[in-house]
């Protein structure tokens, strides 16, 4: 039997334990047992709920710092957007150690954001990968507006998220496109990661990563998965 600290992606729903790797951060985490990732989206989803509600849970954060000073075990990826007001650690309740997050404007992963995504799931060994994206995302606004970028760095960034545009083009009023936008460029963005690396296709097809798609509603604070 394991027996680690409580990893608080674990509530009373799912029924796991945490399952943190007590070793050195160079090393790959060693086969054992984990929640399936149903189990952890729901414990994600748990951990939402309590975010909701204003009613985080308390941890003790010295022990637990203590603790991961030894190495990390995170069992979810999270692709998220930059966006200061969408923290996934925060809204999904999680602390420090539980998430292994990669964020940019429009949740997009160029080169280097997906190295760090393959070194989650390839070296990690994450089973879960979640795509978060947000409602009225100003890089998706930015991409559909068609308005030249002033920074090589910008069109960058707007040409990942155009295709996701373009293919909800003239579906509705402006915000209705926009919205529609957004949720078109979580599936794009999903779509890309495995189309591009080769990594991540390996894992998804043998059945150790499974990818899911999410929207973070900004006025309520809730969380809500993409078909």
């Amino acid at each position: 039997m394991i027996t680690r600290r409580e990893f608080s992606l674990a509530s009373a729903l799912v029924l796991a334990g945490g399952w943190r790797a007590a070793v050195h951060a160079a090393d790959p985490a060693p086969a054992r047992p984990v929640p399936s990732p149903g189990q952890i989206w729901e414990g994600l989803v748990a951990g939402n709920k309590r975010f909701v509600a204003g009613k985080p849970r308390l941890r003790a954060l010295a022990s637990l710092r203590r603790e991961l000073a030894r190495g990390q075990y995170p069992l979810v990826t999270v692709l998220g957007c930059s966006d200061s007001r969408v923290s996934p650690s925060l809204v999904f309740d999680q602390t420090v150690g539980d998430l292994f997050e990669v964020r940019a404007a429009g949740n997009v992963a160029d080169p280097v954001a997906l190295g760090s995504i393959e070194y989650a799931v390839d070296h990690l060994r994450t089973p879960l990968l979640l795509v978060l994206g947000h409602e009225k995302c100003g890089a998706v606004e930015a991409a559909a507006s068609g308005e030249p970028m002033p920074s090589p760095g910008l069109e960058a960034l707007v040409r990942h998220i155009k295709p996701a545009v373009e293919r909800v083009h003239g579906q509705g009023s402006a915000d209705t496109l926009l919205a529609r936008a957004v949720e078109a460029n979580v599936h794009q963005s999903a779509k890309d990661l495995l189309e591009s690396s080769a990594i991540l296709r390996r894992h998804a097809d043998g059945g150790r990563l499974t990818v899911v798609k999410a929207l973070y509603r900004l006025a309520t604070g809730e969380v809500v998965r993409l078909a």
